[in-house]
């Protein structure tokens, strides 16, 4: 008796536990895509020569590339899948 009632008490606090949970989950995720997004328009600002978007210094950009490696790699698998909306319509 005592175990149901500790059970009906306790039932609204879980509830808003589980809809935090969601919360925080539903919130991480727009923070790793916006992390995605910043990091291709990084990648688009130095390599933006390719498609005609006017680059920065040289010399910045030589500084910069060894910070590029990783994108380098995430473009080149991101350019063999199909258009998305998160992709974008660069594919980048």
């Amino acid at each position: 008796m005592l175990k149901k009632i500790l059970w009906w008490i306790s039932l609204p606090i879980r509830v808003l536990w589980e809809f935090n949970k969601g919360f925080k989950l539903y919130y991480v995720k727009g923070i790793q895509w916006e992390l995605e997004e910043l990091e291709n328009i990084f990648a688009l600002i130095l390599l933006g020569s390719y498609i005609g978007i006017p680059n920065p210094p040289i010399d910045l950009s030589y500084r910069l590339v060894p910070y590029m490696i990783r994108e380098i790699y995430v473009m080149q698998e991101k350019s063999t899948k199909e258009i998305n909306l998160r992709t974008g319509w660069l594919n980048v």
